[in-house]
C-alpha cells in the first residue's frame, strides 16, 4: 500500500514539474506527445531527441532523426505552453519568456488543482485499503487488534504522503512566485 501511495506522490512530483516557472527546464517539454512519422507513431519529445538547457532562458532539442524535426516543433507549439520553438539547422531552439504576474497566478491555481488531485488519489488508496481491512476482519481472517494496528499504520503512511505532497507544492509555489 505505501508503494501505491508512493507512486501517487511520484506522479504528483512529475506532474507539477511540467508547470512553467519562467526558467528553462527539460521537464517543460520532455513529456509532450509528438505524432511522428506521419502520425503513425506517438512518442514523447524525450524519446525523440536530447534536450539541453544551455542557460536559464532557453532550451535546445537535438532530434535523433532530422526527418521529424518539423513534427516535434509543431507539437510543442500545439501543446499551448506559451513556448515558440524555432528550427535552426538540425536543432530546435526554444526561448523561455519570463512569466507575467497574471500568468504566475494562473500557474499557482493550476498547481493547487494538481496537488488536490494527488491528495484525492492518496485518500482513495487509503479508503480502498481500509475497506479491504474491514472485509478481512468481518470474514474472520483478521483479529480486531491487528485491524486497528494496521489502520493506524495506514493512517501514518497516508499522513506522510500528504506531507510530501504539501512539500512539493510549497517548493513549486516558491519557485513560481520567486523566479
Amino acid at each position: 500500500m505505501p508503494q501505491k501511495m508512493g507512486r501517487v506522490v511520484d506522479f504528483v512530483r512529475q506532474d507539477v514539474g511540467t508547470i512553467r516557472t519562467g526558467r528553462a527546464s527539460s521537464t517543460l517539454v520532455e513529456n509532450i506527445i509528438v505524432n511522428a512519422y506521419g502520425g503513425s507513431t506517438k512518442l514523447k519529445v524525450v524519446e525523440l531527441g536530447t534536450i539541453a538547457v544551455p542557460d536559464a532562458q532557453s532550451l535546445v532539442i537535438t532530434p535523433y532523426d532530422n526527418s521529424i524535426i518539423g513534427d516535434i516543433r509543431r507539437d510543442i507549439e500545439a501543446a499551448n505552453l506559451g513556448l515558440t520553438p524555432v528550427i535552426d539547422n538540425n536543432l530546435i531552439r526554444i526561448a523561455v519568456p519570463p512569466l507575467t504576474s497574471e500568468r504566475r497566478l494562473e500557474y499557482v491555481k493550476l498547481l493547487h488543482r494538481k496537488l488536490e488531485d494527488g491528495r484525492v488519489k492518496v485518500r482513495q488508496t487509503r479508503h480502498d485499503k481500509m475497506t479491504e481491512l474491514k472485509r478481512a476482519h468481518e470474514a474472520g481472517e483478521l483479529p480486531e487488534d491487528d485491524r486497528f494496528t494496521l489502520e493506524e499504520q495506514l493512517q501514518k503512511v497516508t499522513d506522510e504522503m500528504m506531507e510530501k505532497i504539501e512539500e512539493i507544492g510549497k517548493a513549486k509555489e516558491a519557485e513560481l512566485m520567486g523566479s
